[in-house]
């Protein structure tokens, strides 16, 4: 669970930070598909100079969930996290009936989410995309209400790092979603958040 949560905000951080000016076009979106496919789960997915996030320059969204997709199917991999990062570029690229699909594929059960609130949060940005405001608001509440599990504990990230841990997790992203619905997925999730 702690090594999700710090993938969770290395994602967030990632996405917001490339999303491109309006009208801005990417000057070269190619990669060596090879050297890629040679690449550890963690190098291709967490390293933020190296794997899909290195392709995923403003405009290249699409050409890196391509990447990803070509990554899974050649590691046989099944990882959530690998469906949630291809989806979240698909959306980003306005290609929502794919992404809408893979962050379906994304989901926790109850056991593996730990109370976590991660398939509430899928539900939540689904609704994003399906224009459904009445399904965002209930994920919305349902996050508010989550419990914070007993056992959460100190959080540290992959280098051992202790790590604060917002509660509930991705509620601020489902905000942002609610406070600048009827824009794009790639708009709402670079808005600034609410200032507390």
């Amino acid at each position: 669970m702690l090594r999700w949560m710090f993938l969770l905000g290395l994602s967030a951080t990632f996405l917001t930070a490339t999303v491109p000016a309006p009208g801005s076009v990417p000057t070269n979106c190619t990669y060596d598909k090879d050297a890629m496919m040679e690449l550890s789960q963690g190098e291709f997915d967490q390293n933020p100079d190296n794997g899909w996030r290195r392709v995923a320059v403003a405009g290249c969204e699409g050409v890196a969930a391509d990447l990803i997709r070509d990554w899974r199917t050649h590691h046989q991999s099944q990882d959530i996290i690998l469906y949630w990062h291809e989806g979240q570029l698909r959306a980003i690229a306005g290609q929502n009936q794919e992404a809408i699909v893979l962050f379906d594929k994304s989901r926790k059960t109850a056991i593996d989410d730990r109370g976590m609130g991660w398939s509430i949060y899928v539900d939540g940005t689904i609704a994003f995309l399906q224009s459904d405001k009445r399904a965002l608001k209930k994920a919305k509440r349902a996050l508010v209400n989550l419990p914070r599990p007993a056992d959460l504990g100190r959080t540290v990230d992959i280098n051992g790092n202790p790590v604060e841990i917002e509660w509930p997790p991705n509620l601020h992203i489902l905000d942002r979603l609610s406070r600048y619905w009827g824009q794009s997925y790639k708009q709402a999730y670079a808005c600034p958040p609410a200032v507390k």
